[in-house]
């Protein structure tokens, strides 16, 4: 708490002071306060004093003598405190306004080649429309968002991700607007027009985030605004007390009271938490649609993850080929080769390559007049096909729904395969079952670990995989995770989804394939891919720009920290109200001997005690700015530790920090002589 705010930043130059300076001054327009109904009284209340500062005299209140340093006095905390508030809020939205700018400077106008009736012209990308193909080349800049639909190649994102390692993307891929393709050449269908892609939308999820509330603000404003209606109908009742009608500076006093009990504290800091929890996810190169979507991470009860790429390293290379008995090596080689050499997906690609290393050689005449039959979620193979002949490799129950039979030799290599947590694929041609290949994909280092972490915040992994029971099982165990969804489709994630809501669950999931749409719209939290297809981006409220799907777990954990930040802060300032009242109301009502007792500090200046309340009331704000913004240290934990902590470190801290801080305010303003 001790922290400066520039720490939290590190170095900040001059004009980002007069840039912080600026927006807190302009946000004292009431206009812009009338949504923090805290705030909003606090700044009638500090109008009202320069009123009767000004014109006190016509009421018969002294503007002279001790009077006039104490108006100024409480004057000058009013403003501080509204100023404070303000600050807290423009620092949270400058680091907005920081990736705001930066996505600006990302959208630069390119150059493009369409294609268009078998001829190539050059087009802006402001001209481009949806719909229309684009060809890009080697060194070249993806001119606006698109789906490769030919070809492949390795593609620089460090202008949107910061990561210099090129991404190798195939057919299917999405690719960026503003992105560069280091080798390869690839035809690009344009998914969005102008104004629509997805940096615009970008610059208007970050932009938006600073204005929208989400659900638990509102109501949380909700029980601040009851908070200050009550006391400001108790405050202003005191008017009929003959105490504050014979006191020169009543009104000026029932101010103060006013300020001291109503929930600054958190009414100040809240709009720069809200904004700071979109700004903590960008960090993650996340961009949140809402600010309800980074709240719904924080109360997520169940994860649906995928197995390639989430849990394992994604990357399946072809590891090793069984041919099946009675045929030759030679020619189960050449149908793997066959069965891969159009198919643009990484596995594909491995197997070529597989066979490239065997020193296996395909004559050209062998692959001439194939067409090409593209793998889905659906049918489960892919391959080629010429007249009745035909060459499929897929998993083990699809091509047993071809061939219609199961061969037991070949099951039971594809047995041992799934039972080391291999995937195992089955080739096969009209002439019969060819043999398997087998694709090899390890588990990440560290997944247990996440595994086990969300499990320690009741959090419930489900891992769902196309792979097959056997597969599903080893992996499942090997991850530490429970409930499993083998031989799964999209519908499947969807029902899942489902079937988890029904309980009353939060559930987060992830994916990047159109067939994930409908399943990433119905959960509570849609995690999709910047590489994945428009669809998938689309019915999503976060996106990844890294494209690294185990990032869901580490946006859940910022999602339960920012839950955790706004709960302490809450909780501090809570307890912290509840000692001011101790603190102030008996030093009000010193006179009255039967409430002496509670007069714990022995405070006998009642003017002198509210203004030492105000003082701490005040600058309590700014030591709490950086711990706002920055969170508070989050261990993963259940919810029972997570509350007992808050109310440890923050409750108690909240009750006691308040008697001590005003305490020593209130005798070092009398010990140097101040007396009003």
């Amino acid at each position: 708490m001790g922290q400066g705010i520039l720490s939290v930043y590190g170095g900040i130059d001059l004009n980002r002071y007069l840039e912080y300076f600026v927006n807190t001054m302009k946000s004292f327009n009431p206009v812009h306060l009338k949504n923090n109904p805290v705030m909003f009284i606090t700044e009638i209340a500090f109008l009202v004093s320069i009123y009767v500062l000004i014109f006190g005299k016509e009421y018969g209140l002294s503007t002279t003598g001790n009077y006039v340093p104490f108006y100024v006095a409480v004057l000058t905390l009013l403003f501080l405190t509204i100023f404070f508030s303000n600050l807290a809020e423009s620092i949270a939205e400058g680091k907005s306004r920081d990736i705001t700018k930066s996505l600006r400077e990302m959208k630069k106008e390119t150059v493009g080649r369409l294609i268009q009736d078998g001829s190539e012209s050059m087009i802006t990308s402001s001209n481009l429309r949806k719909g229309m193909i684009v060809e890009v080349r080697e060194n070249e800049t993806v001119p606006t968002d698109g789906e490769i639909i030919e070809g492949r190649g390795r593609f620089n994102e460090s202008s949107i991700t910061g990561e210099s390692r090129p991404v190798f993307k195939v057919q299917g891929d999405s690719v960026t607007g503003g992105t560069t393709i280091i080798d390869g050449k690839v035809k690009i269908i344009i998914t969005a027009n102008p104004g629509e892609t997805f940096l615009d939308k970008m610059i208007g999820m970050v932009e938006g985030a600073t204005r929208s509330k989400t659900p638990n603000e509102i109501a949380l404003s909700i029980l601040l605004s009851g908070l200050t209606l009550s006391f400001l109908i108790i405050v202003t009742s005191m008017f009929s007390l003959e105490i504050f009608l014979t006191s020169q500076a009543n009104i000026i006093f029932l101010i103060i009271l006013l300020i001291c009990l109503i929930p600054t504290t958190i009414g100040a800091l809240l709009p720069a938490l809200g904004v700071a929890a979109i700004n903590k996810v960008s960090q993650f190169n996340v961009i949140a649609k809402s600010g309800r979507a980074v709240e719904n991470a924080g109360d997520i009860d169940t994860i649906i993850l995928d197995k390639t790429g989430t849990i394992t390293i994604g990357d399946r290379e072809a590891f090793k080929f069984y041919t099946n008995r009675g045929l030759r090596d030679e020619e189960f080689f050449t149908k793997c080769y066959l069965s891969s050499m159009y198919d643009e997906t990484k596995e594909g690609i491995s197997v070529i390559k597989k066979v490239k290393d065997l020193n296996h050689i395909v004559l050209d005449e062998e692959v001439k007049g194939y067409e090409f039959i593209p793998f889905t979620s659906e049918t489960k193979f892919s391959g080629v096909k010429k007249g009745n002949e035909f060459i499929y490799k897929g998993s083990p129950n699809a091509i047993w729904e071809i061939v219609g039979f199961r061969d037991n030799f070949i099951d039971a290599i594809c047995a041992e395969i799934s039972s080391r947590g291999g995937t195992a694929m089955v080739v096969t041609s009209n002439t019969g079952v060819e043999g398997v290949i087998e694709f090899n994909d390890i588990l990440k280092p560290w997944i247990r670990e996440r595994i086990d972490s969300l499990k320690s915040m009741n959090i419930k992994p489900i891992m769902c995989t196309g792979d097959n029971e056997l597969t599903a099982k080893y992996v499942a165990a090997e991850a530490g995770i429970d409930e499993f969804v083998a031989n799964s489709k999209p519908q499947d994630k969807f029902r899942k989804v489902e079937e988890e809501k029904t309980l009353q669950r939060m559930v987060a999931m992830v994916g990047d394939g159109t067939n994930d749409a409908p399943a990433l719209a119905k959960a509570d939290v849609g995690f999709a891919m910047n590489s994945g297809t428009q669809a998938a981006k689309d019915a999503a409220n976060m996106i990844d720009l890294d494209n690294d799907p185990t990032k869901l777990m580490d946006v859940i954990f910022l999602g339960k920290q920012i839950l955790i930040t706004r709960g302490a802060l809450t909780t501090f300032s809570v307890a912290n109200d509840i000692s001011k009242y101790f603190v102030i109301i008996p030093a009000i009502f010193y006179v009255f001997p039967y409430l002496s007792f509670i007069n714990i500090l022995g405070f006998t200046n009642p003017l002198l005690a509210l203004t030492s309340a105000l003082i701490f009331n005040t600058f309590i704000i700014p030591l709490l700015i950086p711990l706002s913004i920055r969170g508070v240290k989050f261990k993963p934990s259940g919810v029972n530790d997570l509350l007992r902590r808050n109310i440890l470190i923050y409750g108690m801290g909240g009750i006691i920090l308040p008697f001590i801080a005003i305490g020593a305010i209130y005798y070092i303003l009398a010990g140097v002589g101040v007396a009003w």
